[in-house]
């Protein structure tokens, strides 16, 4: 084995490990960590191998150390700790017996080379090395442990390709041509591991780059395989693209929209004209998004993830839509339904949850209201907004964010000011009303309930009371109804022009 020295950053964190390990028992740092550590860069994660009694071995850690513990996967004897450090961040330690006889066939049947590396806690100062994973990290290349690597666990396709756009390495053409022999294998490979994959790549800052490199190896067909029907479907302008060009440059733009709007105001993300009206207009939610993106459908995703993957399935119901007009105007019309139960239909598979499914349907079937408003030449009536957040609820602020990628997608460099401009106050007006005034034209209190119909105007109960309350809030949203007394007289004249 070669054995190199290198510094840790977490240096202190091991030493605390490592007084809790047993010292009679070789434990090591392996994968990841040890990765970043020579990348500089920060890690939250901490892996450890060892001969055996791992989740004996991680029991005891937790105790010494004061953290919790659970046995992550009772069959490969891997237990979890989880330790919170001083300034409340969350610390996974992950400690698995050997995958094979020793410590080397262990780091062999490991990924990639930069992968298969390891450190002995108690001797943290040398680098075990047996497959040149060293030599690969300041080659800047993702090189397989084994020729077998992507057919034993074909989800390494994935991550393959997940990790060289993150890391910015290259792929090199052998393991290029591995990738390839390999692909027909993810169909045996479980949704809920591809959705785990496809949902991390979605959640990275280069996302598009990785659906490309997908694209191109082949991979997307495997299993998001209506995605290649998007590819060569023309569209009338002011669209600049086919439909699958147009789909990765909304994600694209998605990313930057959200980079605009982070917490902390960056001015080189709002360099250009277009991004830096975003964050003239909009930089003032720029908190209540955050607080927004941080809550989470699922507590193993993000709402950012699942927010890229509306993005990447927003024209899924094109083709199927498409009208050639005489003249030869192309329109999709009804595309966003029809998308949605597409999208619906990939989620389920996935195995999404119930509420990431209903999240998803909603920003895509409702994903041109905002840019049909535009399209009115004004900002958007009470009545508008009231039913914009009555169809959306919470997902009426991803459409928003949505809205903005797809019309930067859409015109591309011939995009007008005036159109950008307004179709940056109709997000704004929207958000405005979600969060600064609710009370008037999203959510109005409760003025009259259906007890209140039954018991005033001998109503039966049925679905005219809930019509009738549906119609009240509507007009109390358009302002003509203050108060309970108002509220009465309305209800009196709709039910004396619906019985009439």
């Amino acid at each position: 084995m070669n054995l190199d020295y290198i510094d840790l950053p977490f240096g202190e964190l091991l030493k605390r490990v490592s007084v809790a390990l047993p010292a009679d028992m070789p434990v090591y740092l392996v994968g990841g960590a040890v990765r970043d550590a020579m990348l500089s860069i920060p890690t939250h994660d901490l892996d450890f191998a060892l001969p055996g009694d791992a989740l004996k071995v991680a029991r005891q850690v937790a105790n010494i150390l004061g953290a919790a513990y659970y046995p992550l996967d009772l069959e490969r004897e891997t237990g979890r700790v989880i330790l919170l450090d001083s300034p409340g961040n969350r610390l996974a330690l992950d400690f698995a017996s050997f995958r094979g006889s020793n410590l080397e066939n262990d780091l062999r049947d490991r990924d990639f080379t930069i992968n298969a590396m390891a450190l002995d806690v108690h001797e943290p100062g040398k680098l075990i090395d047996p497959l040149g994973g060293a030599r690969d990290l300041r080659q800047k290349q993702l090189r397989p442990c084994s020729a077998l690597a992507f057919e034993n666990d074909p989800v390494r396709i994935l991550r393959c390709i997940r990790q060289a756009v993150a890391l910015d390495f290259h792929i090199l053409a052998s393991t290029q041509e591995l990738m390839r022999q390999a692909i027909p294998e993810l169909k045996r490979v479980s949704p809920e591991r591809l959705r785990d994959e496809i949902f991390r790549i979605l959640d990275a800052p280069k996302s598009t780059t990785a659906l490309r490199t997908m694209d191109i190896l082949g991979v997307l067909d495997e299993f998001l395989p209506e995605l290649a029907g998007l590819k060569g479907v023309a569209q009338s302008p002011p669209h600049t693209s086919d439909v699958w060009t147009h789909t990765l440059d909304t994600v694209q733009k998605l990313q930057a929209v959200l980079n605009v709007l982070a917490p902390l105001h960056d001015p080189d993300k709002a360099a250009n004209w277009t991004l830096g009206l975003i964050s003239l207009r909009l930089g003032r939610y720029r908190q209540k998004l955050s607080r927004h993106m941080a809550q989470p459908l699922n507590p193993d995703r993000s709402l950012n993830s699942l927010l890229m993957m509306a993005a990447l399935y927003h024209d899924i119901g094109k083709p199927a839509s498409l009208q050639v007009e005489e003249g030869g105007r192309r329109r999709f019309l009804g595309h966003e339904q029809a998308g949605a139960k597409i999208a619906s239909q990939r989620a389920d598979w996935l195995r999404l949850s119930r509420a990431e499914i209903a999240r998803l349907q909603t920003i895509i079937r409702h994903h041109l209201r905002p840019l049909l408003m535009a399209q009115t030449g004004a900002l958007p009536s009470r009545r508008a907004i009231y039913r914009f957040f009555r169809d959306t609820g919470a997902a009426g602020v991803d459409i928003c964010l949505l809205s903005l990628a797809d019309t930067l997608a859409t015109y591309g460099p011939a995009l007008a000011q005036d159109i950008w401009t307004l179709q940056v106050d109709v997000v704004r007006t929207l958000l405005e009303a979600w969060w600064e005034r609710p009370a008037e034209s999203v959510s109005p209190p409760t003025l009259l309930t259906g007890n209140d119909l039954i018991e005033v105007f001998k109503m039966k109960p049925g679905p005219r009371i809930g019509e009738l309350l549906a119609t009240l809030r509507e007009a109390q949203a358009m302002g003509e109804i203050q108060d309970r007394e108002q509220a009465l007289v309305f209800a009196r004249a709709w039910l004396e022009n619906d019985q009439g």
